[in-house]
């Protein structure tokens, strides 16, 4: 079992709402024409008319994951795994994320590999876990470790390991525009963090 208070710190803890209200679908929708006519375009021309409204439905999809409890999702488990005791990997998760510094595009997909100790979760709970943290402002490396330590603290598998790889629109469409450059961070815990299994799960994960 993982020693929690040592081996990882805990997730980012996001601000209580209450410290700020959140502003109305009204003051969203003013946002959005404010930029429209910083970009240089009229708000009131045919073809933007609806775009503010349509522009904040598109942040409550893109960030629905500020409305979920991450470690909730894993908190039913089963115990009835015959005696199973080896790897459970999910590979090719899809990411679909945003970056906070630009607000733009973070595209990639995430592996996930954990040693179970008695108990394992639905694989369908761990494709959610990602994308409860990927459906906020992110980055990468932040992102990496929440869907790590989550999955240890919740579950108290004997390891965890996530990799991700991902490619970043700030990066390809602004600054030095750099197209089919892709990023990777992973993060290992436990059994994972250690040889010999540290370069069994990273060969893995690899291949």
């Amino acid at each position: 079992m993982l020693d929690l208070d040592q081996a990882f710190a805990q997730p980012a803890v996001l601000p209580a709402a209450a410290e700020t209200p959140q502003p109305t679908r009204a003051e969203a929708e003013a946002a959005v024409r404010t930029l429209i006519r910083w970009a240089g375009d009229d708000p009131a021309r045919e073809g933007l008319l609806a775009t503010p409204a349509r522009v904040v439905r598109a942040y409550e999809e893109w960030f629905a994951g500020y409305r979920q409890d991450p470690a909730s999702l894993l908190s039913r488990t089963f115990g009835e795994v015959g005696g199973y005791d080896e790897l459970v990997i999910l590979r090719d998760i899809p990411l679909q994320s945003t970056c906070e510094h630009h607000l733009a595009a973070i595209r990639g997909v995430v592996h996930i590999a954990y040693l179970p100790n008695q108990r394992v979760v639905g694989i369908s709970k761990l494709a959610r876990l990602v994308e409860a943290f990927g459906r906020r402002l992110q980055i990468q490396e932040r992102l990496t470790v929440e869907i790590a330590d989550t999955l240890a603290k919740v579950l108290q598998p004997r390891g965890v390991a996530v990799i991700v790889e991902a490619s970043h629109e700030c990066l390809s469409s602004r600054g030095v525009r750099l197209h089919g450059v892709s990023m990777q961070t992973r993060r290992l815990l436990g059994e994972f963090a250690h040889q010999p299994r540290r370069q069994e799960i990273l060969a893995t994960l690899a291949g």
